[in-house]
């Protein structure tokens, strides 16, 4: 499928760049549906490494460094790492280090100093949000499920869909990682689906219900 997009683009090069900002969710099927990755869609991915190389030095977290370089570089680390675990032959071409750390907690008060805008920094990070991805960005959504589940409850509220599918995936990967939760984000996921629209937000919800489902 990956590979096809490409071959039949108009500007392969934009095609080759959709894949980098769809990033690690390019691999949700494999992932969560049990399909095998094609090794032409593995090499199509490795591509667009290639035509658009990332930055390979490390980039550190908000609000130490700037936020939109840091959310990229963590988005295509989490690329690479399944790249390397469904393809690793593909991958021998292509490599991202891993960005700095996100913050967490307030180190006066050791709870979460701005949730909010920290959810939503979360949710721009919702593409690591799927089976065969750990690390630091994944331990941050274990310490504050309080924070994600406010985020995503805010965000609804506020109709503001596409913010809240991001977050809501995360509580979705959460409940799937067993941690114990504050609401049920199922219910969340289909509201988001039945009252919102777009492709982003219509791809975010599904691969919410699949990690619900198990």
């Amino acid at each position: 499928m990956v590979a096809e997009h490409v071959q039949n683009a108009q500007d392969p090069g934009a095609a080759l760049a959709a894949i980098r900002i769809i990033g690690a969710d390019t691999f949700a099927p494999a992932l969560l549906a049990g399909v095998a990755l094609h090794p032409q869609d593995a090499e199509a991915v490795a591509l667009s490494f290639t035509a658009l190389p990332p930055s390979q030095e490390v980039t550190p977290s908000p609000p130490t460094g700037p936020e939109e370089p840091w959310v990229m570089a963590w988005r295509d680390w989490a690329t690479v790492t399944l790249l390397t675990a469904l393809a690793s032959s593909a991958a021998e071409r292509v490599a991202a280090p891993r960005p700095a750390p996100p913050s967490v907690t307030d180190p006066a008060s050791g709870e979460i100093a701005d949730w909010p805008a920290w959810s939503v920094r979360m949710g721009q990070l919702s593409t690591l949000a799927l089976p065969g991805l750990d690390g630091p960005v994944h331990d941050a959504a274990r310490a504050a499920p309080l924070a994600l589940s406010r985020g995503a409850t805010r965000a609804v509220l506020r109709r503001d869909y596409p913010t809240a599918a991001r977050i809501v995936r995360w509580l979705a990967w959460l409940r799937a990682d067993g941690v114990a939760l504050p609401l049920d984000p199922a219910p969340l996921v289909e509201h988001i689906g039945l009252t919102s629209g777009g492709d982003r937000v219509a791809l975010d919800t599904a691969i919410s219900r699949r990690l619900i489902v198990g």
